[in-house]
C-alpha cells in the first residue's frame, strides 16, 4: 500500500496525496464543507495539475461507492460536516470574481444565497466575524455558513 501524505490548509481542507503504482501522483482535496476535488499531477511537472475533478458530496460518494469504499464511513462524514441542514464551507474569491472589490454589505450575498460568511481568511490573518464594511479581496478565504444550495450558489458567485 503506497505511503499516503496529508497536508492541512489552512482555511480551505487537507490535501491526501500518494504516488500510484504506476508513478502518478495523485491527490484529493477535501474542502471543509463536504466537496473534493481529485488532482491528477503532471509526470513532467509536480507542481501542475494534469486532470482536476471538481466532485459535489454526491460524486464524492458515487465515486467512492464505484471504488468499493463503505457507504457507513462516506455517511458518517457528511454528517459531521452538517447540522440539522447547515453546513460550513471555505471559498476563495477569484481573481476575476464579480464579487472582488465588493463589501460583505455591498455585496448582498447573504440576500442573494442564504449564506453569511462568518470569517475572512486573508493572507495568515483571520477576521472574525467579519462587518459589512469588509472588502472582499481576490485570494481571500471567505468562510461561510448556510444550506448545501446556498453555499453552492455562495461558490458560484465567489467565483464567477
Amino acid at each position: 500500500m503506497p505511503d499516503v501524505t496529508e497536508t492541512q490548509l489552512p482555511g480551505v481542507g487537507v490535501r491526501h496525496e500518494f504516488e500510484t503504482s504506476a508513478g502518478e501522483r495523485v491527490a484529493i482535496l477535501a474542502h471543509r464543507g463536504g466537496r473534493r476535488e481529485v488532482l491528477v499531477y503532471d509526470a513532467s511537472d509536480p507542481d501542475r495539475c494534469t486532470t482536476v475533478l471538481h466532485l459535489s458530496s454526491d460524486d464524492t460518494r458515487t465515486l467512492a461507492e464505484m471504488l468499493g469504499a463503505s457507504q457507513v464511513s462516506q455517511a458518517l462524514s457528511a454528517v459531521e460536516q452538517q447540522v440539522e441542514g447547515l453546513a460550513i464551507d471555505w471559498v476563495t474569491v477569484a481573481q476575476g470574481s464579480r464579487m472582488a472589490g465588493e463589501t460583505i454589505g455591498s455585496s448582498n450575498l447573504r440576500a442573494h444565497t442564504g449564506a453569511s460568511i462568518v470569517a475572512l481568511v486573508r493572507d495568515k490573518e483571520t477576521i472574525a466575524a467579519p462587518g459589512p464594511e469588509h472588502e472582499l479581496v481576490p485570494g481571500d478565504v471567505a468562510v461561510a455558513v448556510g444550506t448545501p444550495d446556498g453555499l453552492q450558489e455562495f461558490r458560484d458567485l465567489l467565483s464567477a
